[in-house]
């Protein structure tokens, strides 16, 4: 199952995301909310906006294997999904976010949203249109 690859790769992705957080959570000696420190506020930001974004890409990304979809294109759309998130997470790293990385980070995340969206509702209709 090509969808499992992509939410296990997912589910390391969101620890590394929150192993920065708790990192600076100790460092910063902040337990809760983020205090005003603006790299744990981006940190934090990052993590739930990975948080809010992976679980309905990757729930579309089964269903559309489950529905037939080419081994070829699920791999692109998960690999397609990952790297957004990737680029999104540099950009956010910067002080100067939103910066360009991460605004691809999220156009390409939006896209890939779009794509497995169109693609699950087609293979849902599509026995209804026979």
């Amino acid at each position: 199952m090509i969808a499992g690859l992509y939410a296990g790769l997912a589910a390391l992705f969101l620890i590394f995301l929150s192993w920065r957080v708790i990192g600076l959570r100790r460092s910063r000696k902040v337990s809760v909310g983020h205090q005003g420190d603006a790299d744990l506020e981006r940190a934090m930001r990052v993590q739930s906006n990975f948080v809010e974004y992976a679980p309905l890409a990757l729930l579309l990304l089964y269903l559309v294997e489950a529905g037939g979809a080419p081994a070829w294109a699920t791999h692109a759309l998960g690999a397609g999904f990952m790297a957004s998130r990737f680029v999104h997470f540099v950009g956010f790293r910067s002080a100067e976010a939103p910066g360009i990385w991460r605004m691809f980070g999220m156009l390409g995340t939006f896209v890939l949203l779009a794509v497995l969206a169109v693609v699950a509702i087609a293979q849902a209709l599509q026995p209804m249109l026979s």
